[in-house]
């Protein structure tokens, strides 16, 4: 017999995906915004809550519907392309960045004002901070109570701390705004949210909820949908509090630093400014507990995956996993970032495409008729605006630049609306298949 969550549980399933979302680079980027949005912030704030807060919170209730996966999410588009999308989006925001990235941020917030920031002491960090993940994700049945009833709470008073200091002390004054955000701050930030990638995480955290959930004896398929949808719910209320408050930060702290160049100089300023000589020590202990959680989150959404298709343990991947993360970890954090940016740009438009369509499948005769056309379009241009994001974007021929929204690095979206259209219309006249992919 299934088992109720107790609403404790729920609520901690609901600060578990809050803080597996929520890594540094959530914490960074928002008072970068803020401070360039100037008096047109809470414009460029709706913006970026419709891409950085709706977008993951839909793919983690479109998991839910489908148990989980990723894998299961892209049936429409075939067997063998649903594991190539889906092992793309684990290596992606898995072993090749995002996981090494946690450990380099954290270490240049934390660690490298105190020792320099050269290679023997990130190799030093690296190696204990990796140590420490692998040591949790090894017990993925004890996630909960790590992470949901321990960690997550841990980093939600500290962001509290944060917000509330924001509000209710404020360091300074804004500056005006940047000319893209005094003309279209809302497209501006709805762009900057999107290139936050949560939905890219959203795919991975999907199977850790179902999995936090299965851990305490739910195994009622209605039941595991409730409870990750609402624990979605949870973390998107969570999400849009600290990016509001944070853009807050952000808009009045412009005064002390107006030429900041990332989030990480404007929040060094204001937690200086406003707790004195702890503010340091507080910031670096806030930036390690996010990045711990969400690093451990996605070695176990890895290590998970991975084992269904490998002959190898979930545990024994666990550690194949945090080591090549520590390894890469060492090429430091812009290195790291520049070879992140072309890769995540070219593979979330198909990865948006599928999410959103995952919500229509009911409406058309065939679903493979709709979904694989309009991702792979949306793919394809996706690969035009990540090549023109790297060190070969000399090499794109100039009509690129004048495509419909590639000034905003979104050129994908009205092709792929277009494809949508046509298949749409394919499907209406063709009728029903004598076998769908995807009902």
């Amino acid at each position: 017999m299934s088992t109720r969550l107790a609403s404790k549980d729920i609520l901690a399933l609901g600060f578990m995906t809050f803080a597996l979302f929520v890594g540094a680079g959530n914490i960074i980027f928002p008072p970068m915004v803020g401070l360039q949005a100037g008096h047109e912030v809470w414009w460029a704030a709706a913006g970026f809550m419709v891409t950085a807060v709706g977008l993951p919170v839909m793919t983690v209730i479109a998991l839910a519907r489908v148990g989980g996966g990723v894998d299961a999410l892209s049936t429409p588009i075939g067997r063998a392309a649903g594991i190539l999308l889906a092992t793309v989006c684990y290596l992606a925001v898995g072993p090749l960045f995002a996981t090494p990235r946690t450990a380099t941020v954290s270490f240049e917030v934390g660690i490298a004002p105190l020792t320099g920031d050269g290679p023997l002491p990130l190799f030093i960090y690296s190696v204990s901070y990796f140590a420490l993940v692998i040591g949790i994700s090894l017990y993925p049945g004890k996630l909960l109570d790590t992470v949901g009833h321990f960690l997550a709470p841990l980093k939600i008073v500290a962001l509290g701390v944060l917000g509330i200091a924001a509000v209710l002390w404020p360091a300074g004054q804004s500056i005006p705004a940047t000319e893209t955000y005094q003309a279209v701050p809302f497209s501006t930030g709805f762009v900057n949210g999107y290139l936050t990638m949560d939905t890219l995480g959203a795919m991975v955290f999907g199977i850790v909820i179902v999995n936090a959930a299965r851990s305490r004896g739910v195994t009622d398929a209605k039941l595991l949908t409730r409870y990750t949808v609402l624990a979605g719910l949870i973390a998107g209320v969570g999400l849009m509090l600290v990016y509001l408050s944070l853009f807050k930060l952000g808009e009045n702290s412009a005064s002390l630093v107006p030429d900041a160049t990332n989030g990480a100089v404007i929040l060094h300023a204001y937690v200086a400014h406003t707790f004195g000589g702890v503010g340091s020590f507080f910031l670096a202990a806030l930036i390690f507990v996010a990045c711990m959680v969400t690093a451990v989150g996605l070695t176990c959404a890895c290590a998970e995956f991975f084992a269904q298709y490998l002959p190898l343990s979930y545990k024994t991947l666990v550690f194949i996993l945090g080591l090549f993360s520590m390894l890469v970890s060492n090429l430091g954090l812009s290195h790291l970032i520049q070879i992140s940016i072309p890769v995540l740009t070219a593979i979330y438009p198909p990865c948006i495409a599928l999410v959103v369509l995952s919500f229509t499948l009911r409406w058309w005769n065939s679903t493979t008729r709709i979904v694989a056309p309009v991702m792979l379009v949306s793919f394809l241009f996706g690969v035009i605006d990540g090549i023109k994001a790297s060190a070969l974007a000399d090499l794109m021929p100039a009509w690129t630049s004048h495509l419909p929204l590639a000034a905003q690095g979104l050129a994908w979206l009205p092709p792929s609306l277009v494809m949508l259209v046509l298949v749409g219309i394919y499907d209406k006249i063709s009728g029903p298949r004598s076998v769908t992919a995807h009902q």
